[in-house]
């Protein structure tokens, strides 16, 4: 039987991630658990950036370890999950169908925003899953646009997984200690998009570069945030969000999760 699937934003934070122990790699650790097995698994994540839509045909995705200046346990790590070109194929068609080409790639494999988050939430790694690249040139409005396409897939047992966080100012990381509080300039973004989720504010969202405090400060580049956008296009219209994690790590990544149903 196939499951309903929702669309789940998570926040990856640091590759390291894998391998510190703490709230969120708890909470990882147990998401998977929780939710309905899904048949397959479609990752948007911010370390996949293309000029067109993009999406991975791979049969066997390597594990990509996009990061310099890590612990060698780090290089180390696989996720040898199997490829899913079917429903690469499938994601191409919705897009299609929605007035967007996406590009089929061959041999990408999961950089650390897929494979991290999914390495803890499904240590087996025995679900097939494929990447959707993003457009950041594009904006939110894009992003959405891709999710409300795709929302699809949900009834077909496919979870999309959207990775990146919440806050993500690199320029400050270094400056504050793992468990340290975050600044006002970082809850108060952060606090403003809960506000905007919650109350299904979709017009604030999308313009949150002009209304949200601090947004630039909080995301100097938007690929961290965008994939937000395509699990907020692919939840079920008049459906609330729920923020299903809360956490900050070095005060300034934050690393809230949602879940989209």
């Amino acid at each position: 039987m196939i499951t309903g699937q929702p669309a789940i934003f998570v926040s990856h934070g640091a590759p390291t991630l894998a391998l510190e122990p703490g709230p969120t790699r708890g909470f990882l650790a147990e998401l998977g658990a929780a939710l309905p097995r899904p048949r397959a698994i479609l990752v948007v994540s911010a370390h996949w950036e293309t000029v067109a839509p993009a999406v991975s045909t791979a049969v066997r995705p390597q594990t990509i370890h996009d990061f310099h200046g890590f612990p060698r346990a780090l290089y180390e790590m696989r996720y040898p999950a199997p490829g899913a070109p079917q429903l690469a194929q499938r994601v191409r068609e919705l897009l299609g169908n929605a007035g967007i080409a996406a590009d089929a790639v061959p041999d990408r494999g999961l950089d650390h925003g897929a494979w991290v988050p999914l390495m803890l939430m499904y240590p087996q790694a025995d679900i097939p899953v494929t990447q959707l690249a993003l457009q950041t040139a594009l904006g939110p409005a894009h992003h959405l646009r891709l999710g409300e396409a795709l929302q699809p897939l949900r009834d077909e047992g496919v979870l999309i997984l959207a990775s990146g966080s919440v806050t993500h100012n690199l320029r400050e990381f270094g400056r504050h200690d793992y468990a340290a509080s975050p600044p006002d300039w970082v809850s108060g973004f952060n606090d403003w998009l809960v506000g905007r989720l919650n109350s299904a504010d979709h017009e604030a969202l999308l313009d949150y570069r002009g209304q949200a405090p601090h947004a630039a400060r909080n995301h100097p580049s938007e690929e961290h945030l965008l994939p937000l956008f395509a699990a907020l296009g692919a939840a079920t219209p008049g459906v609330a969000p729920r923020r299903i994690h809360e956490a900050y790590t070095y005060g300034v990544i934050g690393m809230d999760a949602w879940r989209f149903d």
